[in-house]
Formats: structure tokens, C-alpha cells, sequence
């Protein structure tokens, strides 16, 4: 696994690949975080958060990436397979940025139905214990 370093070139690089457009009104930019992020929907810890996009009247609009979330998830890929995850991650949230400018709510609910889906799995396998 690539130090954070190293991580956060490598997220630079990712996001120069956007045109600017994207980057309207994302005034807070891009963050990231050392921290692992384990979900609070998560089960039996094993629902980590990559990445959130964030909308608050105080700190306006930012994307945050937990590195320590990525660790946790990837350490074992090369670095070229990581870099792809990472950019799968970025260019996700950056559609929950364009959607929210667009008052669009469809990768929302698409990410609620797979957490829908992972409760349900856990549940299953847990014998119907929440």
C-alpha cells in the first residue's frame, strides 16, 4: 500500500482528470483523511466508508477520502489496481456533487438500495438477527 503521501499525488492526478466544471461550487475541495471509516449501518464492522460527499451551511460543499479506509480495503491490490479504485471512489462522489447541484437524488438511491442489500445479506446470514 502506497503511503498517504503518495495516495494524495496519486488523488491529485485522479482529479486533474476532471474538467472544471465539476469543481463549481465544491468550494471546500477535496480532503483527505488518514481516518478509517467504519459505516454506522455496518453490522459487524465490515462496512468501510471510502469516501463522502458533503453539503453543509457552514463548510459549504467538500468531498472527503479516508485513507485509512482504503488501507484497510486495497492494501493487498498493486498499485495500479488501487489507483483505479481510488478514481472509481472520486469520480462516485463527484456525481453525488453534480447531482446535488442538479437537485438529482439517483446515485443516492442507488446507494441506499445496496446498503438495503447488505442489511438484508447480514440479516440472512445471521438468522434474522438485526
Amino acid at each position: 500500500m502506497i503511503d498517504i503521501d503518495e495516495f494524495t499525488e496519486e488523488m491529485d492526478k485522479i482529479s486533474e482528470e476532471l474538467p472544471d466544471e465539476f469543481f463549481l461550487d465544491l468550494n471546500g475541495g477535496i480532503l483527505i483523511l488518514p481516518d478509517l471509516k467504519i459505516s454506522p449501518d455496518a453490522k459487524a464492522n465490515d462496512l468501510f466508508v471510502l469516501g463522502m460527499y458533503r453539503r453543509s451551511p457552514s463548510m459549504g460543499r467538500f468531498i472527503e477520502i479516508y485513507y485509512g479506509s482504503f488501507q484497510k480495503m486495497f492494501s493487498h491490490l498493486p498499485k495500479e489496481a488501487l489507483i483505479e479504485q481510488m478514481r472509481e471512489v472520486l469520480f462516485h462522489e463527484f456525481t453525488h456533487h453534480i447531482e446535488s447541484l442538479a437537485g438529482e437524488r439517483g446515485l443516492e438511491i442507488k446507494d441506499e438500495k445496496q446498503l438495503k442489500e447488505y442489511l438484508a445479506h447480514h440479516m440472512k446470514n445471521n438468522g434474522g438477527r438485526k
